[in-house]
């Protein structure tokens, strides 16, 4: 049985729920943001549809794949775990992300059954650690592909070209992914970091660092989005 075999039906439509509605929430707040910035009363369509063709490559696949990361590393331990959206955290997430264009999203989280058995702090930790880490992970081949993107000339041309395509696309994938895991790395509440923290304060700190530093290069590529609108 494959891991995919292990995904209810209702997982998946809830996966889904939550990568459409970021994808739509990532495009409305960034043309607003752009539309703000340029004083423009709004951005052409195809501008539009070409920033919702990229959030749905890069949005959607970062939060998914952190979540089933969580999922992954549960069912290894024996564990049931299913991803379940929250209705009002969904809402919260979509109102934050079309508002500010920042995806520090929440929209659900992963669910674990341990059947009685009592987790581990160390199984904790690592279950936890799995979500933030993939999306550093993930953050390496959309920084590739923003490198590629500028050698070739993209940072300096239309989104409409392809070097200018895989420089936007790399650099939201970069950012995008830069985001959730810091999101995720913050000691509070229920998010990762508090059980990161808990079950080793050297790899919370190597990871926050690591979060912190791909954020701040990401928004320092941020600067030549102007330039591809």
């Amino acid at each position: 049985m494959s891991f995919l075999d292990i995904i209810s039906v209702f997982e998946k439509r809830d996966l889904l729920t939550a990568w459409v509605c970021l994808a739509v929430a990532f495009t409305l707040g960034t043309s607003r943001r752009q539309a703000l910035i340029t004083d423009a009363g709004g951005i052409p369509v195809d501008m539009l549809a070409m920033i919702f063709i990229v959030a749905v490559i890069t949005v959607g696949p970062s939060f998914v794949l952190h979540e089933l990361a969580h999922k992954y590393a549960a069912v290894r331990y024996g564990y049931w775990a299913g991803f379940r959206k929250k209705t009002q955290m969904l809402l919260i997430a979509v109102v934050i992300t079309v508002l500010t264009g920042i995806v520090f999203a929440a929209p659900g989280a992963t669910l674990i059954n341990t059947a009685g058995r009592e987790m581990t702090k160390k199984e904790s930790g690592i279950i936890s650690l799995a979500g933030p880490l993939t999306n550093l992970i993930l953050a390496v081949p959309f920084f590739i592909c923003m490198i590629a993107g500028g050698i070739l000339g993209g940072a300096e041309a239309s989104v409409f070209t392809v070097s200018g395509f895989l420089f936007f696309l790399g650099m939201i994938g970069f950012q995008v992914n830069a985001m959730l895991a810091l999101f995720n790395m913050l000691p509070v509440g229920s998010l990762d970091g508090r059980k990161i923290l808990s079950y080793d304060a050297a790899v919370f700190t190597a990871m926050i660092a690591m979060s912190l530093l791909m954020l701040y290069l990401s928004l320092q590529s941020r600067m030549s989005v102007g330039m591809l609108l």
